[in-house]
C-alpha cells in the first residue's frame, strides 16, 4: 500500500480528526480558516471548533480575483496563473496562521479548502440546451497540499454537479448533519454574496431537508460600496440608513425571471451585479437616483427575495425559528427588513445552536471532507442530486 492510501487510511479510522476548514466567498474579503476537532461522521459528527480567524486579502490579491471574478471574458493565461497562485497564497496563509496558533502540520489531519469561485454557471442562467449546470473554482489542492504537508481535499462543488446537482448550495449537508433538531423546525439563513437557505424540518431525514439560493446577500451593495466608496462593505449599514428605498426600483428588481424559478435552485454575482440593478434603473426611467437610495433599495430587495422564497417552501402557518450566519447577518437594515417582514418569527444567530455564525461556511467544508474520509456518500436533500455523493477530490502532499 502507498504510504500516502496508508496514512489516509490511519486518518479515517481515528476518533477524532482535526480538519482546517478554507472559504473564500463571493464578497473576496479574504480567507475563513476554521481548525475544528471533528468526531464521528454522519449523523453522529461532532465538531469543536478549537480556533478561528479571517485573514483579509490585500488590495493586490482582490484586484487580481476581480480581473477574472464573474467575467463572461478573461485572459486565459491570467485564469491559469492565478490557479496556482491563489493556492500558493492560500497555503502561505494557513502556514502562518498555524504558526501563530502554536499548532504544527504533523498535529493537522486534513485541509478542506473551498478555493475562489470565479465563476458560477447553471443552466438556468446560460440558458444553453447542449451544456448543463457548471461552476469553477481555483485555487489548485496540489499546491496546498504541497506547500503545507497536510493532505488536502478540495473542488466540492464538482462531484455535486456530476451526480445531477447544481453544485450548490452545498450548506445542506453540513446543516443537517450538525443542526438538526427532534422538536423544532429551524432554518438555517446564511447571507454572504448570495443568500441562501437549509430548511430543517423537526426530526427530518435527509429527503425532507432543502437547500436553495435565494437570491443576492451582499454582492451588489459591495460592489457599490467599492465602486463608490473604496470600502470592502457597508459596516452597520451605514450608507444604507441614510436613504430611502424607491418602491419602483425595489418592484423592477423583483420582476427578474430567477425569482419565480422553482426551488430549489442557485445563482450567482454573474446575474446579481451592479449591471443588473443599472439595467433595472434605465428600465425603470429613473433620472439621478442617489447611491444612498440605491443602497436602501438594494437592502429591502435583498431581504424582501429572501422571504419570498422561504415563504414558496415553508407553509405560511409553519412555526419555525431562523438561524443565521454570514456577512448579511452584521447589516442592521437588512436584519430589521427581515423582521418587519417575518414579523412572527423568531430570528437568531446560529450561534444559539452552537455554531459560529463567522466561522460557519468553514466548518462545514470541513464536515464534507471528514464525510469524504471517514463517512458515507449522501443524497441531496429533495432529490438535488440523482445518487448519492462523497465530495472533494483528495490532494497528497508528496
Amino acid at each position: 500500500m502507498h504510504s500516502n492510501i496508508q496514512q489516509l487510511y490511519q486518518i479515517a479510522n481515528k476518533h477524532n480528526r482535526k480538519i482546517v476548514g478554507l472559504m473564500s466567498g463571493t464578497s473576496m474579503d479574504g480567507l475563513d480558516i476554521a481548525l475544528c476537532d471533528i468526531s464521528g461522521s454522519g449523523l453522529a459528527t461532532k465538531v469543536n471548533l478549537i480556533q478561528f480567524t479571517t485573514l483579509p486579502y490585500d488590495g493586490f490579491m482582490k484586484e487580481q480575483i476581480l480581473s477574472v471574478f464573474s467575467k463572461e471574458m478573461v485572459s486565459l493565461q491570467k485564469l491559469t496563473l492565478l490557479n496556482a497562485w491563489i493556492a500558493s497564497a492560500h497555503a502561505q496563509m494557513v502556514n502562518t496562521t498555524l504558526t501563530g496558533w502554536g499548532i504544527s502540520a504533523d498535529g493537522i489531519d486534513l485541509i478542506a479548502s473551498h478555493g475562489q469561485t470565479i465563476y458560477h454557471a447553471p443552466k438556468s442562467l446560460h440558458l444553453k440546451d447542449v451544456f448543463g449546470n457548471a461552476t469553477l473554482q481555483i485555487g489548485d489542492g496540489d499546491h496546498i497540499a504541497v506547500q503545507t504537508g497536510i493532505i488536502t481535499l478540495s473542488d466540492f462543488r464538482q462531484k455535486h454537479i456530476a451526480a445531477g446537482g447544481a453544485g450548490a448550495p452545498l450548506a445542506l449537508y453540513g446543516d443537517y448533519l450538525l443542526c438538526g433538531d427532534v422538536h423544532e423546525n429551524r432554518l438555517l439563513l446564511n447571507m454572504g454574496g448570495i443568500s441562501n437557505y437549509t430548511y430543517l424540518p423537526a426530526n427530518a431525514t435527509l429527503e425532507k431537508v432543502c437547500s436553495t439560493d435565494t437570491g443576492p446577500g451582499n454582492t451588489m451593495m459591495d460592489a457599490y460600496m467599492r465602486t463608490h466608496y473604496h470600502k470592502a462593505f457597508d459596516k452597520d449599514g451605514a450608507v444604507a440608513q441614510q436613504g430611502t428605498v424607491n418602491p419602483r426600483l425595489l418592484n423592477k428588481l423583483l420582476e427578474d425571471t430567477f425569482f419565480s424559478l422553482a426551488i430549489p435552485k442557485t445563482i450567482g454575482p454573474e446575474l446579481f451585479n451592479i449591471t443588473f440593478v443599472e439595467n433595472a434603473i434605465t428600465a425603470c426611467g429613473i433620472k439621478g437616483i442617489s447611491i444612498v437610495d440605491i443602497m436602501a433599495t438594494l437592502a429591502l430587495f435583498t431581504a424582501t427575495t429572501i422571504v419570498d422564497a422561504i415563504y414558496k417552501l415553508v407553509p405560511a402557518n409553519e412555526n419555525f425559528t431562523i438561524y443565521t450566519s454570514g456577512g448579511g447577518m452584521h447589516n442592521p437594515v437588512i436584519m430589521q427588513h427581515l423582521k418587519n417582514l417575518m414579523p412572527t418569527i423568531q430570528i437568531q444567530s446560529s450561534e444559539k445552536i452552537g455554531i459560529a455564525p463567522d466561522a460557519k461556511e468553514a466548518i462545514l467544508f470541513a464536515v464534507l471532507a471528514n464525510e469524504a474520509v471517514a463517512g458515507e456518500a449522501m443524497y441531496a436533500g429533495n432529490n438535488a442530486t440523482k445518487q448519492p455523493v462523497t465530495m472533494g477530490k483528495i490532494s497528497f502532499p508528496h
